[in-house]
């Protein structure tokens, strides 16, 4: 086998092999070239060359979020590793294993003007799990670490001794922050910045390697939950007449059935489920905005909880998040291992387990269900919001609403859907999700700036078939995902083009202005058939309600290619529509 001659890319791909992290997607450059070498030489690891960073980090994001393992960018030195920041930050924020991997100039070659040279080193420092700062192989006296003097050599086997020593420093300090990184990486769920110091020359090969490094295992923490925690939690619970569980982002199946159906079965608890959480029963409230929008204070003062419940990720919904910080429960308990975000204001307890963790330990050890009628009355509710919404669908023209109540009825069963932020997310929260639908967003920073790379990865590390539902605005910024030769066939991406930002005509401001045109909606007539033509997408395009009816039936069909499906709305209606709505089902 072809290894890079020096140890330290030995090192990081001996350790990354080891920790089995086998996607590594690389963008192309100089500096890192010995690890380019060393990954894709090793049959062991499945290596994708992606030229634009940015789209890089997320396509490994989108792997990463499917695997719920390690997935590593690489890329060489300078500016390319900060087109890394964008992604890195969405996995902070989304708790998804992302392993930075930045060749870097030595030390001595960094702030004398040296071509595609930055400060490398913790450039990701708040939006980090761990920055490993490794340092460069010992050549000669000029690489001795700045906190070593210059010894004087008695002879010349005095000098091999102490520079052997020296090396053996560097070597540990490099395996101990490679171990590091990667450990937090999986045991936190999170992004890690590895900095790898190269010197020249970086194309030489050998057939044997030159370094053994250790491999320190991942100590992993019992999921037992403390009885004194459940016991405060028991006291409050059982007193509470009204109970809301709140669930934000959460992967399929992390909750087993048994305990979806107990929570179901309590009267006295309401369960508020977003599109991205991925949990499904027909007595919970999956249509939050749909829910609340309409509320009177005094019907808001009616649904305010005792006690608040939280898992999973971030919120979508602006409405539920008004409503809690105004109306806030008694008792707010957030279930997370990791951390817990003072969303409302009024957290006053951490449960540091998983939510199934929690769950098995808590729910068998409720002793009775409070008599409540809770759930009861915001059942009554929920059915008047739901037939008020049918009838609405009916009577409304051609529009964002209509086009995206049709798309999501027209999804096959076992589909993966990613949805792209802004107007995309916000729609889809409105209408019931088929339940074998696997739903994920970027909601950890909630930018449109790599929706469609996240989406292609996703599609390349799971065998489902997957659609991408986006806006015009958010395809077009990060049209460079297209420009990627691993695209499966069975991807598919919608596009729902209302020529600009549509989501800035519902929030307040002076609309159909040309200032608010240009630097707020910013208006444009492109589209994506084009871009079709030179990536390789079947483009097919629509502006009516029959027209797209027609095309649904065909785009799930197999192809030999993927698919793009542009569909235009009117931009001038779409607002009214949608703002009306929630008059409408008041």
């Amino acid at each position: 086998m072809t290894y890079p001659k020096i140890p330290l890319a030995q090192t990081v791909i001996q350790l990354c092999k080891a920790k089995n992290i086998k996607h590594i997607i690389i963008s192309p450059g100089s500096r890192n070239a010995p690890l380019t070498i060393g990954f894709t030489n090793d049959t062991f690891f499945k290596c994708y060359s992606i030229v634009d960073e940015r789209s890089a980090a997320f396509f490994a994001l989108g792997i990463a979020q499917q695997l719920q393992e390690p997935t590593a960018v690489l890329c060489t030195s300078g500016s390319a590793l900060l087109n890394y920041y964008p992604a890195v930050a969405e996995a902070f924020y989304s708790n998804i294993p992302l392993v930075i991997l930045s060749a870097d100039r030595p030390k001595h070659l960094i702030g004398i003007g040296d071509g595609q040279t930055i400060n490398q080193k913790n450039v990701f420092e708040n939006h980090i799990l761990f920055s490993a700062n490794l340092k460069l192989d010992l050549k000669d006296e000029k690489n001795i670490p700045e906190h070593e003097e210059l010894p004087i050599f008695k002879n010349l086997e005095d000098k091999f001794e102490r520079l052997l020593g020296l090396q053996k420093n560097i070597q540990t300090h490099n395996e101990e922050n490679i171990n590091t990184a990667i450990n937090l990486a999986v045991l936190k769920k999170g992004p890690v910045h590895i900095n790898i110091p190269l010197d020249e020359p970086l194309y030489e090969t050998v057939e044997a390697l030159s370094v053994s490094p250790k491999t320190i295992a991942i100590n992993v923490k019992s999921d037992n939950i403390e009885d004194y925690v459940l016991q405060s939690c028991f006291e409050d619970w059982n007193s509470a007449s009204k109970k809301m569980i709140l669930v934000g982002v959460n992967s399929p199946n992390q909750i087993e059935k048994k305990w979806i159906d107990e929570l179901a079965e309590d009267d006295s608890v309401i369960v508020l489920t977003e599109t991205t959480s991925n949990l499904h029963h027909p007595s919970f409230f999956s249509s939050i905005d749909q829910l609340i929008a309409p509320l009177s204070d005094e019907e808001k003062q009616e649904l305010q909880p005792d006690i608040l419940v939280t898992f999973g990720g971030l919120i979508v919904s602006k409405k539920i998040k008004q409503f809690l910080r105004k109306y806030q429960p008694e008792h707010h308990w957030h279930i997370d291992g990791k951390m817990a975000n003072d969303t409302f204001f009024c957290l006053d307890n951490h449960i540091q387990k998983t939510p199934n963790a929690f769950f098995e330990a808590f729910l068998p050890r409720v002793t009775h269900y409070v008599k409540s009628n809770y759930k009861a009355i915001w059942t009554t509710v929920k059915q008047s919001r739901l037939k008020k919404h049918k009838t609405y669908l009916e009577q409304i023209p051609f529009s964002d609403f209509k086009v995206f109540s049709r798309i999501l009825k027209s999804i096959p069963d076992q589909y993966i859907l990613q949805s792209g932020n802004s107007s995309a997310i916000r729609y889809t929260q409105l209408f019931k999700i088929n339940k074998t639908l696997e739903v994920y967003c970027n909601r950890g920073t909630s930018g449109i700036d790599g929706s469609t790379s996240t989406a292609i990865g996703c599609a390349v590390a799971n065998k489902k078939p997957t659609l991408f539902i986006t806006g015009d605005l958010s395809f077009l910024y990060d049209s460079n995902a297209l420009w990627n030769n691993y695209i499966p066939k069975n991807f598919k991406i919608i596009i729902v083009n209302n020529q600009g930002g549509g989501i800035f005509r519902i929030l307040p401001g002076h609309k159909n202005t040309e200032n608010f045109d240009t630097y707020f909606e910013t208006n444009h007539q492109l589209t994506a058939e084009h871009l079709c033509n030179m990536y390789g997408f079947k483009y097919e395009s629509i502006s009516d309600e029959v027209s797209l009816k027609s095309a649904l039936k065909s785009f799930y069909l197999e192809d030999d290619q993927p698919k793009l499906l542009e569909v235009f709305t009117p931009k001038q209606i779409n607002d009214d529509v949608l703002l009306n709505y929630f008059d409408f089902i008041s």
